[in-house]
């Protein structure tokens, strides 16, 4: 039977052992070639193997990335925030050593959006009668738990987004510290990850503008600015 039948990964060229196979469109991979997935990779079973090979290539690009990733910013509790401004490039990670897992990139200009949930769950309380059963009080008493969510929009190759918890801990009280704290940095979160949005749209909006000419005071030549600000022509800075 074809279900029976060897398989071989795609990848190492290895026997895929029971229950090991992570299937793709038109190929195999084993459980070990599958590690180097990003943990945000959607829709793997849709993928043909040049498409995996296209995404682990760019995974090992990301590592090397990583060494030169130098974070300016670092916002978040559990789960943080790494933003480098320098680079235009952010990371979402918790716990452990972010290299070492070859957590993903986000470029800047990648980042479509950010949203910010509150969710509340509900759940009664009980009390016991006198036959030690459980009845509901009179009225109903409830007790609720918070957690705050960030989730990220993104224009990416190989994921759309990312979605994470902010408090390390669900929170039992909507006037706590706990409560007020998990506010405060989820709104931190999203107003950067905003913010940086907007300044990309902002910039690519300014770069698309005609450049308008000026005279250089130095040479008087009329010039364009530079990238850096400076006369085309003899290199003098230019005051408008």
């Amino acid at each position: 039977m074809a279900f029976f039948d060897k398989k071989f990964c795609d990848f190492c060229g290895n026997r895929i052992k029971f229950l090991g196979n992570r299937k793709l469109s038109d190929g195999n991979m084993c459980k070990d070639c599958s590690k180097d997935i990003s943990p945000n990779l959607t829709g793997r079973k849709k993928m043909t193997v040049d498409d995996m090979k296209e995404h682990l290539a760019w995974r090992e690009a990301n590592k090397a990335r990583l060494a030169e990733f130098n974070p300016t910013r670092t916002l978040g509790l559990n789960t943080k925030v790494y933003i480098d401004d320098d680079k235009g490039l952010l990371l979402v990670a918790s716990g452990g050593s972010y290299r070492d897992r070859n957590v993903d990139l986000i470029e800047f200009s990648q980042v479509t959006g950010c949203e910010l949930r509150i969710d509340e769950s509900e759940e009664e309380e009980f009390q016991k009668d006198a036959d030690g059963q459980e009845v509901s009080y009179s009225p109903p008493r409830y007790k609720y738990e918070y957690d705050f969510y960030i989730n990220i929009h993104l224009n990416h190759p190989w994921f759309d987004e990312i979605r994470f918890i902010v408090n390390p801990n669900r929170i039992t009280d909507r006037r706590s510290l706990e409560y007020r704290e998990g506010d405060r940095v989820a709104n931190e979160i999203k107003n950067a990850l905003q913010n940086l949005h907007r300044e990309h749209r902002e910039s690519v909006v300014q770069a698309s503008m005609p450049k308008a000419g000026v005279n250089c005071p130095a040479c008087g030549a009329s010039t364009i600015p530079d990238a850096n600000g400076r006369c085309e022509y003899c290199g003098a800075a230019l005051n408008n």
